[in-house]
């Protein structure tokens, strides 16, 4: 018996996405077009990135692959890339990370365990070579906190101080002043 089925998944993966929607808010739209580095994504491909991969894992569920072999991931790639590449607002990109994020979470919502239990073949090369349903869809998840992170340290970079870290500041100087009493 699992204890963290369909609907936990969905609800942590609201979660994260919530996060990332607020760093996606928090960063000025003039610098969208920021890369940390050369040969990386800006900003917003990552933010558009972020939004489509789930494409990816809802395909490979939605349509029960059992062997990864079988998918085509180069055109998935491309099909990704153009998406990280098309021009978009701040409020195009944020839109589509509410509307892809609510159409997977919805998607993990409804699945059953005995599915979530599912084994599917990894590509050559993965180990293991084998993974559950349930942990190739959590690998969702940590997936976008990758992605995330790396926003985080763009927004130090830019001289802001991500959300979840005021937050843990704000909650460790409650708990110290509450301590002084």
């Amino acid at each position: 018996m699992n204890y963290y089925g369909g609907k936990e998944l969905a609800d942590a993966f609201r979660t994260v996405r919530k996060n990332t929607i607020q760093i996606a808010e928090e960063i000025p739209e003039n610098k969208y077009a920021f890369s940390a580095a050369p040969e990386t994504r800006t900003v917003a491909a990552t933010l558009a990135h972020i939004a489509v991969v789930s494409r990816l894992f809802s395909h490979v569920h939605r349509n029960k692959v059992t062997d990864m072999k079988t998918l085509d991931f180069r055109a998935f790639f491309e099909e990704f890339g153009a998406e990280e590449n098309k021009p978009r607002s701040k409020a195009e990109l944020i839109a589509l990370l509410r509307s892809e994020g609510d159409a997977f979470a919805s998607f993990l919502q409804g699945l059953p365990e005995p599915f979530l239990a599912e084994r599917v073949t990894q590509t050559p090369g993965t180990e293991p070579a084998t993974k559950t349903r349930f942990e190739m869809l959590l690998s969702a998840k940590e997936h976008e906190m990758h992605h995330r992170a790396q926003l985080m340290v763009v927004q130090r970079m830019l001289g802001q101080v991500p959300h979840l870290t005021r937050q843990m500041q704000e909650r460790i100087a409650a708990l110290t002043a509450q301590a002084r009493r």
